[in-house]
């Protein structure tokens, strides 16, 4: 019993490294910047690494794929302007939903505003 553990242990570690360390570029794309700034750019290598990103002076846009270690694909799609970074994908944390007593509370300060109170001299 020991034994078949100890295999099943070993083959499960020889497969957790997924990574390829000896990967190749596959394609490789770069058009570079224009005369208003524009540029574009993508990659792919042999382990499945796949990026690609397009952009100017305003803002940026792209997307990422990979298999993290632990073999799940993960993709992200991303913009990043003068409001900031936002970065999308099912595999970032997500933030827990507000719970139902706070939305009542914001709701009754929105439709109640506060009144100005007025000290008699």
């Amino acid at each position: 019993m020991y034994k078949y553990l100890f295999c099943l242990a070993l083959i499960g570690c020889a497969c957790a490294d997924n990574i390829n360390k000896d990967a190749q570029i596959r394609s490789f794309q770069n058009d570079a910047s224009d005369a208003e700034g524009n540029y574009q750019f993508a990659y792919e290598t042999s382990n499945g690494i796949q990026y690609q990103e397009a952009g100017n002076p305003n803002g940026v846009r792209g997307a990422l794929a990979y298999v993290s270690p632990e073999g799940e694909k993960i993709s992200l799609s991303y913009t990043a302007d003068e409001e900031g970074y936002h970065p999308v994908g099912d595999h970032l944390p997500t933030p827990p939903p507000v719970p139902a007593y706070v939305m009542r509370a914001l709701e009754y300060i929105r439709t109640h505003p506060p009144v100005a109170v007025q000290k008699d001299q």
